[in-house]
């Protein structure tokens, strides 16, 4: 293993490519394996190519920024840049041809690309040429993919057949972000058993960065015994929020009379924040906090009463991880399965309460808040060691290559 010490022009070359369309988890969970990496004696070349994401934290590695694309709602069938104009052939054409330059000229010993080919179809014009450029390298670099444990179901057998015809042909690693003893990969991919040479799962990728210092204006004791109300991005949870702050006056006292902060993810519009702001003022001035999404959520998680959010992989493993009471509601919004059966998993061992987004009420949510507060529960040993588990990973395959 390289020494973490040694020069970044001097130890092995990462480019890890990562797009987010809607929500940031994706980019959340790739920023905390590229600290692993850094942290591993890698030097990481972090790829975006979503619209930035507001203290993102990835460390020493080098971030390009991509022309950014985000899908216009959530099918995720229409993508646009920052113009707000539908992406075309053109556009395609310029961000491939950037993504091969990229490559050519760092020379990775290694390309990661976030969720395809198990995802991120409407790409593939760029990320295949990529990989194929990395293979073409006067020392081919070693292709993985880095995928969470559950997929967004695709609707079709072919597009399985064509994930799985991608990842025979193109990669040589899949690392799966999960522990099988919770959710083994083939729950929402059933052709694992014709890929399961190349998968191997590294455990959660989970940010334990509960020392992280507060925002300007914050305060290190800021979640302590608070209700956290958090939906990472926002993109998608103006509903939760205001569900929130009628919630709270119908909660028992040992909820009631404690303060809930609102984390509003910097996706939602300023409006929407204004408005939430003056409600929450209107229905108790000192009981609620409403703030943008801070860098110490982790943190202030840790200190947290009681968690509401939705469920997607980052929230609902740092509330395990945390041993924090929780209610969360899945986003089930387009196409969308992932959350809901994360949830439901979850769920089914104890460890949070589930309420349904599509009827979502005030009512509803305060009583799950107190059934949260009070129930007890049985905490799994899961593995949480992802991020430095992938970096292990890695090197081992590097040396092994020799």
């Amino acid at each position: 293993m390289t020494d973490a010490t040694t020069s970044r022009t001097d130890r092995p070359r990462i480019l890890l490519y990562v797009q987010h369309l809607l929500g940031i988890g994706h980019q959340k969970r790739a920023a905390t394996l590229t600290r692993a990496l850094e942290a591993a004696g890698f030097a990481v070349t972090y790829v975006s190519g979503g619209f930035p994401v507001r203290g993102l934290d990835t460390g020493p590695a080098d971030v390009v920024q991509l022309p950014p694309a985000r899908a216009v709602d959530k099918f995720f069938k229409v993508l646009v840049g920052p113009d707000g104009q539908v992406i075309d052939d053109a556009w395609r054409a310029r961000r491939r041809d950037h993504l091969v330059a990229i490559v050519e000229r760092l020379q990775p010993v290694a390309v990661i690309t976030e969720l395809f080919p198990f995802g991120r179809r409407q790409l593939a014009s760029e990320i295949v040429p990529m990989v194929e450029a990395a293979r073409a390298l006067p020392r081919p670099a070693l292709i993985v993919s880095s995928v969470r444990d559950i997929l967004v179901e695709p609707p079709k057998e072919e597009r399985r057949r064509e994930m799985l015809s991608r990842a025979r042909h193109y990669y040589d690693l899949v690392m799966v972000h999960g522990d099988p003893a919770l959710v083994p990969f083939e729950r929402t991919f059933p052709l694992m058993a014709e890929v399961s040479d190349l998968v191997r799962y590294t455990g959660y990728v989970v940010d334990r960065a509960r020392e992280t210092a507060p925002p300007p204006g914050g305060s290190a004791q800021d979640g302590r015994d608070e209700v956290l109300v958090s939906a990472g991005g926002g993109a998608v949870s103006e509903a939760l929020f205001r569900a929130a702050i009628a919630a709270r006056a119908l909660t028992s006292p040992a909820l009631a009379r404690r303060r809930w902060r609102l984390l509003v993810g910097w996706n939602l519009a300023d409006p929407v924040l204004d408005d939430l702001s003056r409600v929450a003022a209107e229905a108790d001035a000192t009981g609620f906090v409403v703030e943008r999404a801070r860098p110490d959520f982790v943190a202030m998680l840790g200190r947290a009463a009681l968690s509401i959010s939705q469920a997607g992989y980052n929230t609902l493993l740092e509330v395990i991880e945390n041993r924090v009471p929780a209610v969360v509601v899945p986003y089930a919004g387009g196409l969308e399965t992932e959350q809901g059966l994360r949830a439901g998993l979850v769920a089914e061992r104890g460890l949070v309460e589930v309420v349904d987004e599509e009827t979502l009420t005030a009512e509803g949510l305060a009583a799950a808040a107190d059934r949260a507060l009070a129930a007890e529960r049985d905490w799994p040993r899961l593995d949480m060691d992802g991020a430095a588990a992938s970096a292990r990973l890695l090197h081992d395959r590097l040396a092994a290559r020799g």
